[in-house]
């Protein structure tokens, strides 16, 4: 077990060290090469956020462990809005002015209600798994569109401009590009080695480590993301992270899972853990959409989402069916 710790503790150190590193020479390269701020924020760093759910997903498929891939996906989902904009709204309260993530609000909706129609019959097959991907595809093309119709006059742009890194070097940019390129799947393989450990040791499924542990590890760039941008009081960059992640999750960690080998459904998750999501969405959209003006997430929203969080972890490990080993 404690080879499995190690392997799990030096996998999620890496990364998220490796996510860092790809976001950051990934958007210079695109800076030097004249691309607009804002079109790096919504293409290249909300990816990049999403590259250690991405990967982490596509290995466990890879080596048939098709529930792990499914629980961090969904997991990492519950996980952005119920930890990471619970706990950065108790260090500073959130305001949304951004009419673009307003708009992605009911995308997102979309598009869980679809995977949860997909899921229906306990499979994510190799053909939805690629009408998944060009889901994405066709989402990063409307989010560009619209965020270049607001242009500079969003708030959000302003706040891209200001994080992506101006004084890169092109092959600076391509050495640290290369460097994330490479360590994420090495990190990700270590990390599942000593999650499928975790699982047969305690006698639980590859899903209840995939929506707990391995969700909160992969799910980190995004909290240090959105607490940087909270301190920074960059409020709308905070919740466009989770939003963008969240759909970028399901889209394209599953759909990219389901592309490399046929992705099965526990039952207990269309029934506990698809609801559960749905729920913390719901929350995020009545608290941070403010139909009468900018929404906001205040200290005590951050404080009752933190809370649910904490109790559905409790309820994943008490509804858990033990797992005899093989």
């Amino acid at each position: 077990m404690l080879i499995a710790i190690i392997q799990l503790v030096g996998g999620f150190v890496l990364l998220v060290w490796g996510a860092d590193r790809l976001i950051a020479g990934a958007s210079a390269m695109a800076r030097n090469l004249g691309v607009s701020p804002l079109i790096i924020g919504l293409t290249i760093v909300a990816l990049g956020t999403s590259a250690p759910e991405l990967v982490v997903s596509a290995v466990a498929a890879y080596r048939g462990n098709p529930e792990l891939a499914v629980g961090n996906a969904i997991g990492s989902n519950i996980a952005n809005i119920g930890l990471i904009l619970g706990f950065t709204a108790l260090i500073y309260p959130l305001r949304v002015e951004s009419e673009t993530l307003k708009r992605e609000y009911p995308l997102l909706m979309f598009i869980m209600v679809a995977s949860f129609i997909l899921a229906a019959d306990l499979e994510y097959t190799r053909p939805e798994g690629w009408l998944m991907v060009a889901g994405l595809i066709g989402m990063l093309g409307w989010m560009v569109g619209l965020g270049l119709r607001r242009g500079a006059s969003d708030p959000l742009a302003l706040e891209f401009e200001a994080e992506i890194p101006t004084d890169m070097p092109m092959k600076t940019a391509a050495i640290w590009l290369s460097v994330g390129i490479i360590v994420l799947p090495l990190s990700s393989s270590f990390l599942v080695d000593g999650a499928i450990f975790v699982a047969r040791s305690l006698h639980v499924s590859e899903a209840v480590i995939g929506l707990t542990i391995i969700a909160f590890g992969t799910s980190l760039p995004e909290l240090a993301a959105s607490v940087t941008s909270a301190l920074r009081r960059e409020d709308d960059l905070a919740i466009g992270n989770i939003i963008g992640s969240n759909m970028f999750n399901i889209l394209g960690v599953l759909g990219l899972a389901a592309t490399i080998k046929p992705v099965s459904v526990d039952p207990i998750m269309l029934k506990q853990d698809f609801p559960v999501m749905f729920l913390f969405t719901v929350l995020l959209f009545f608290m941070a959409y403010g139909f009468r003006g900018p929404g906001r997430i205040s200290r005590r929203s951050g404080a009752l989402l933190l809370m649910m969080y904490a109790v559905y972890q409790v309820m994943v490990w008490m509804t858990a069916t033990p797992v005899q080993p093989s």
